[in-house]
């Protein structure tokens, strides 16, 4: 069953001006299924906290997709979690395959596929892996982004 969450962690670390810092994080099926699934939820949850969401969608599809497929284990799930704390968004997906670490590779040019981590590189501030509790690994990438700025106030000024 895929379990979702949203709420605030960590009070006092500055993100939103009462000290909140948005989180989300889902359990999904590690089939290319629940790799479409972790993007389109991704990408709700960003719109619905107002935040710009192309960059991440892409660097989320090629994490949830690698967890999917290199990270698959029968009968095992992945999880993506997604942090936003001041300007930064942290992307994490964490899977079962420990014994397999992810590493950017030049593919063929002739190849279909392999062009992943060349792509979160390219696209992520920062990316990297954390080794968990045996079997897990958590693949995360983190996206600095200009925070929304409020609507100007119409009231008292001049001209109203």
């Amino acid at each position: 069953m895929n379990q979702q969450t949203q709420g605030t962690v960590q009070p006092g670390t500055r993100s939103e001006p009462d000290g909140t810092v948005r989180n989300f994080t889902v359990l999904l099926s590690s089939t290319p299924r629940g790799a479409r699934l972790a993007r389109l939820l991704a990408v709700d949850t960003l719109r619905s906290w107002g935040l710009p969401h192309e960059r991440a969608s892409h660097v989320i599809a090629e994490l949830a997709a690698n967890a999917a497929t290199h990270g698959r284990l029968p009968g095992r799930s992945f999880r993506l979690t997604l942090y936003v704390v001041g300007a930064t968004l942290r992307i994490e997906v964490t899977d079962t395959r420990g014994d397999e670490m992810p590493v950017p590779q030049v593919p063929d040019p002739e190849a279909e596929s392999g062009r992943g981590l060349l792509l979160v590189e390219a696209l992520a501030d920062r990316w990297g892996v954390t080794e968990g509790r045996f079997p897990r690994k958590t693949v995360w990438a983190e996206l600095g982004f200009s925070p929304p700025q409020p609507a100007p106030s119409r009231s008292g000024g001049t001209g109203d």
